[in-house]
């Protein structure tokens, strides 16, 4: 495609760089060109589908033809079940859409092993120049997709998303990274912020209490461990006190754990060099 480098790094500019991005050591590295971008990335159609849209979009940067459909069949989006009572819609709130597991095993399945990927976490926080390592995978001919919370750091004065979100990367440069699904070029420090996340997701106040009902087994939310040390099932009870007393709405949001894990999968051609250096390469390093 075009816009894409494919020299190999020398050594010293493929490590897993300690400390923060420097501005201006970004040495630019572009997949597409933003017009390349628009004419090129999938657009999202389905609720969810986030990841099956972002592996659509990798695969046509490596310039390999699957049919969206199949893609969409190997991902196996999880959807959110709006009509059930509470308990269920909350578990399948946990879920829905796709991990990056779901991304690299789905990516697999689709390409019958052309494409690999690998997925290196960034919570909890590690020592990375973001920037710089995205971009010296990008020059070896790897295509990213960030795992982010969207809840995280969201716009001033703008909603709270309600989701995770996937999307690949096209590019970075001193003016940040570029993502599809939407296009948009947003500052490192936001997207780094957006990858070093707890799995764990907000659900909306409204979304709450329009599915209560007289016969709602609170203790139904206790589904794991996870569920219990939040205390999904107490947030809801406080949220049903403050509507006892009228106009009071002090709680938003019940936090819920969350199926994803927020970092970069890198994906590549299984037969080059570059997917031999993926799989061998080192965790990145825990922050001290």
């Amino acid at each position: 495609m075009g816009g894409r480098a494919r020299p190999a790094l020398p050594p010293e500019e493929e490590e897993d760089c300690p400390g923060d991005d420097d501005e201006g050591a970004v040495v630019p590295a572009m997949i597409w060109s933003l017009e390349e971008a628009e004419m090129l990335e999938e657009v999202q159609t389905g609720a969810s589908s986030c990841g099956a849209t972002a592996i659509i979009t990798v695969l046509r940067a490596l310039g390999v033809e699957v049919p969206p459909g199949a893609v969409e069949a190997c991902v196996r989006t999880n959807q959110r079940r709006n009509q059930a009572h509470l308990p269920d819609y909350l578990l399948s709130r946990s879920v829905a859409g796709a991990t990056h597991q779901q991304l690299l095993t789905g990516v697999s399945e689709a390409t019958e092993g052309r494409v690999i990927g690998r997925f290196f976490p960034l919570y909890p926080v590690r020592e990375v120049r973001l920037r710089s390592w995205l971009a010296g995978w990008i020059r070896r001919g790897a295509v990213p997709v960030a795992t982010m919370n969207l809840q995280v750091a969201p716009p001033e004065g703008e909603e709270v998303p309600d989701a995770w979100h996937h999307q690949m990367i096209f590019g970075v440069d001193t003016a940040g990274i570029y993502l599809t699904n939407p296009i948009q070029v947003e500052e490192s420090e936001l997207v780094r912020r957006r990858l070093c996340s707890e799995s764990v997701l907000l659900v909306r106040r409204e979304d709450i209490l329009t599915r209560l009902t007289g016969g709602t087994e609170l203790s139904h939310l206790n589904h794991d461990q996870r569920w219990k040390v939040l205390n999904v099932a107490g947030q809801v009870k406080q949220m049903i006190y403050e509507m006892s007393l009228g106009d009071v709405a002090l709680t938003p949001w019940v936090t819920i754990p969350a199926a994803y894990q927020s970092g970069i999968s890198l994906f590549t051609l299984s037969n080059s060099q570059t997917a031999t250096d993926l799989l061998t390469a080192n965790e990145l390093p825990l922050k001290q």
